[in-house]
């Protein structure tokens, strides 16, 4: 399922046995073998390992990470300001810190629309597209790429590129959300404030001012493409996510218009409200790795407390899954064991995206599998499978 069919990808071996390994099943432990045959998971035990084996000498096997958003490709598309990469080498690029980082299934997150502070990426989304799916077609990723359009609705434009995108093949997640400042993740206009003077030198006074005439601006252009984004993905049965909820208000509201999942919420309320309404909730794994939240909103740390997070996200980092499950699991103060840390970012954020065949190591499942090993608290992969094939 969902598997590109390319001779790179499907040159495997057909059957082997991963042999001496602490297998991390959803629900536990134990140590045994796992037999793969034509990329599949065929075999699970704990009996003395067949002759021929792939020893793992004591080390983890973990399934493949999902990561349901990173928005990295946009930063190797724009290594420097100002300096626009080719589209199909910074795919390249992106997909080797990818698959690096043990994730073997990518929601990669493009912004549909622009906003003030970014106004290229209405032009580069078609292009980075493109990219992807070429890239993909011609066997040259290690990693399967998926696309999760987070549709700006600050833009007027949004709704048209949406539609113009939302058909292709590649798609399988939407998300709505709102870049104002004073509104959602940038709560904190004095902070807004001074972190735009710095960058442009302007004036407390203007810089104020421009927030109040883009408000103005952007609100009623918001309360237009909102409900035209969501009716093109329900349409479509798409799941749908509402990005930086922060007041109650903002989850009622997408809980209301169906959206199930609410992506970063950045406050304990917000979080609670999403948890009543039956919402999952995704979280920043990079918020774990710093001890809190780059911009000030609530540190994810609060919400595992709370048991109100179901999928870790990488966001901006796509290394920081694997070591956030890590050190969740270890963390005395949490009460997650490792195959709890890992669900969230394996086999909950597959389930959410609509993949069934992987995101956890049970027979019949694709064999996207990672051997980790641990030095001085720091997971890291030692090898790489993706639906059987050694990839890293």
């Amino acid at each position: 399922m969902n598997q590109i069919d390319h001779p790179r990808l499907t040159a495997r071996e057909d059957t082997f046995t991963l042999s001496g390994t602490r297998i991390v099943l959803a629900d536990g432990i134990f140590s045994g073998n796992v037999t793969v045959e034509d990329g599949i998971i065929v075999g699970l035990d704990t009996g003395p390992a067949p002759r021929h084996t792939i020893d793992l000498e004591g080390d983890y096997l973990v399934p493949g990470l999902v990561d349901i958003h990173t928005d990295h490709f946009e930063k190797h598309v724009y290594p420097r300001p100002h300096v626009r990469w080719d589209y199909t080498r910074a795919a390249l690029a992106h997909d080797a810190q990818v698959i690096g980082a043990g994730v073997t299934t990518v929601f990669d997150s493009l912004c549909v629309g622009a906003t003030s502070d970014n106004p290229e990426r209405g032009e580069i989304l078609g292009p980075m597209i493109d990219a992807l799916e070429m890239t993909q077609a011609a066997g040259m990723l290690r990693a399967e790429h998926f696309l999760h359009l987070r549709c700006e609705i600050t833009d007027p434009n949004a709704a048209a590129l949406t539609a113009a995108n939302i058909d292709r093949d590649i798609v399988k997640v939407i998300s709505v959300m709102e870049h104002l400042p004073g509104v959602r993740q940038s709560r904190d206009l004095t902070a807004y404030v001074q972190r735009s003077q710095k960058r442009t030198g302007e004036s407390e006074a203007i810089i104020r001012a421009h927030i109040d005439a883009l408000i103005a601006e952007k609100a009623e252009i918001g309360a237009r493409i909102w409900p035209q984004i969501v009716a093109l993905a329900k349409a479509r049965g798409l799941p749908l996510l509402s990005h930086d909820d922060t007041d109650v208000e903002h989850v009622d509201m997408a809980a209301n218009d169906g959206v199930a999942i609410s992506e970063f919420p950045c406050t304990l309320e917000a979080a609670r409200e999403a948890r009543a309404r039956q919402m999952l909730i995704v979280a920043g794994a990079p918020n774990i790795l710093r001890g809190g939240s780059q911009s000030g909103n609530v540190a994810v740390r609060d919400l595992l407390n709370e048991k109100l997070v179901d999928i870790l996200a990488s966001d901006y980092v796509p290394r920081s899954l694997l070591d956030a499950a890590f050190m969740i699991s270890a963390d005395p103060d949490l009460d997650f064991d490792l195959p709890t840390a890992l669900r969230m970012v394996t086999k909950t954020p597959a389930e959410a995206a609509g993949l069934s065949d992987r995101g956890e190591i049970a027979i019949g499942k694709r064999a996207d599998l990672l051997r980790v090993s641990v030095h001085q608290a720091h997971p890291f992969a030692r090898h790489i499978w993706r639906s059987g094939l050694r990839v890293a």
